[in-house]
């Protein structure tokens, strides 16, 4: 019988890239998008332990999950990061304004 290849491990190494260049969005699409990828990661390894002489991309399995799960404690780190810098600058308001105030040094208009 010839091995075959686990079907969402390529996504979810894509998830896990996608989800290192969306951290800078509060965290959040990041943490969707590894939650995501830990889901398919997770449903692949329970098919590979039903039957592990099927399929012949176990390390590459072994890689998503390492990537999925650094995605998330980046995303999870960068949304905590926000949540505390927004508290810190006196709520959502004060954050506002001053992204505001910015913007408008900078000439640029909503």
């Amino acid at each position: 019988m010839e091995q075959q290849k686990l079907p969402n491990v390529t996504i979810a190494i894509v998830l896990a890239i996608l989800s290192y260049l969306c951290c800078c969005f509060y965290g959040i699409p990041a943490i969707i998008m590894s939650g995501i990828g830990l889901f398919l990661v997770k449903k692949d390894e329970k098919t590979f332990l039903e039957n592990p002489e099927l399929y012949s991309n176990h390390s590459q399995l072994k890689t998503a999950k390492i990537l999925v799960i650094i995605g998330l404690v980046l995303g999870i780190l960068f949304l905590l990061y926000m949540i505390y810098s927004i508290y810190a600058m006196g709520g959502w308001e004060e954050a506002m304004r001053q992204s505001q105030e910015i913007m408008e040094q900078f000439g640029v208009e909503e």
